[in-house]
């Protein structure tokens, strides 16, 4: 065994610090386990696993579930595999690629037959253990042409907004959107918006996209430095319902007419989205829609199915109060 080999110890030895017994030295267990992390080495439960015919457990690993579309497409993912015999693992990652990974090494250490995963954008040691221990997963929430995936058009979702938005005469735009560092989606729809306005000859400009953690607060922060600026947009596009119901409330506690002096667009619609003053226009994204879908991928490929690797969710442009014309128009 290669740990055993670059420990300087016995298989025997590597078995019982890996398996968790506590009959060897903490000094050496610390110095197994940390060369058994570098090697990408994982207690192999699937084996086990193996052993009995199939594990009947699938994993996922989300950014978090504060995010409702996130909490949504979990218990459609969980009643799917459910109805087929299988029991879901769940983890979050907190937008942390590292701590994502430990979650998916620890999944794989308990013998999951498949994994669901948020998002393009994760570290390439997190694809070999992948490929490494043949594990079938899924990218959900988002497109990737390089491994298979259940999800939305980011780039599109961000430009039929802005479409929509232009055609209704509006020219100044902002955004306010989740922090472009920890999610591909975030980005794509920023290049969707910027490909609409530069087809129009138009541009975002740089001090009026914000990006800020998902709540309802960071919403309000955000469209109150928009509004300061020396150039106010008339158009907020919101990464999120819940940064858009931010924006929403401080508008409002700023006196400003929406959508009268401004319009105010989301993305998702969640439940309360229509209960807003006055309601939240807003793209529809089904995320039971990705958890199902990402279900009959996984359990496909556990059978040995054949099944589409490439998999866009529809959405829709949801209408309501928060937009209309810029006045003038």
């Amino acid at each position: 065994m290669d740990v055993a080999r670059a420990a300087g110890v016995s298989t025997a030895t590597v078995s019982r610090v890996l398996n968790g017994h506590s009959t060897v030295a903490p000094d050496l267990q610390a110095r197994v386990k940390e060369i058994a992390e570098a090697l990408g080495y994982t207690p192999h439960a699937a084996a086990r696993a193996l052993a009995s015919q199939r594990s009947k457990t699938i994993g996922a690993v989300i950014p978090s579930l504060e995010n409702q579309n996130f909490a949504l497409g979990v218990f459609a993912l969980q009643k799917r595999i459910g109805e087929a015999g299988y029991t879901l693992l769940l983890a979050c990652s907190y937008y942390d690629q590292e701590d994502e990974l430990r979650q998916v090494r620890a999944l794989i250490a308990d013998g999951i037959a498949g994994l669901m995963l948020v998002g393009r954008s994760h570290t390439p040691a997190l694809y070999e253990l992948l490929e490494k221990e043949q594990v079938p997963f899924v990218n959900g929430w988002t497109v990737d042409h390089a491994h298979p995936y259940v999800g939305f058009d980011n780039v599109a979702v961000g430009r039929r907004l802005a479409e929509y938005l232009l055609d209704l005469g509006h020219v100044h735009f902002a955004m306010i959107t989740q922090m472009t560092q920890h999610s591909d989606r975030a980005a794509d729809r920023i290049v969707g918006v910027r490909a609409a306005l530069q087809s129009r000859g138009l541009e975002l400009r740089h001090e009026h996209v914000i990006e800020m953690p998902h709540r309802i607060i960071e919403g309000q922060m955000a469209m109150k430095a928009l509004m300061q600026g020396p150039v106010r947009p008339t158009a907020i596009i919101c990464g999120t319902d819940l940064l858009a119901i931010g924006a929403l409330a401080e508008a409002r506690e700023a006196g400003i007419d929406v959508p009268g002096e401004l319009s105010i667009a989301g993305i998702n619609d969640v439940e309360f989205s229509s209960f807003t003053t006055p309601p939240l226009t807003t793209m529809r994204l089904a995320a039971d829609e990705i958890g199902a879908r990402s279900a009959d991928y996984l359990l496909a490929r556990i059978e040995g199915r054949p099944i589409s690797s490439q998999n866009i969710v529809p959405t829709d442009l949801i209408v309501r109060g928060t937009t209309g014309r810029p006045q003038g128009k």
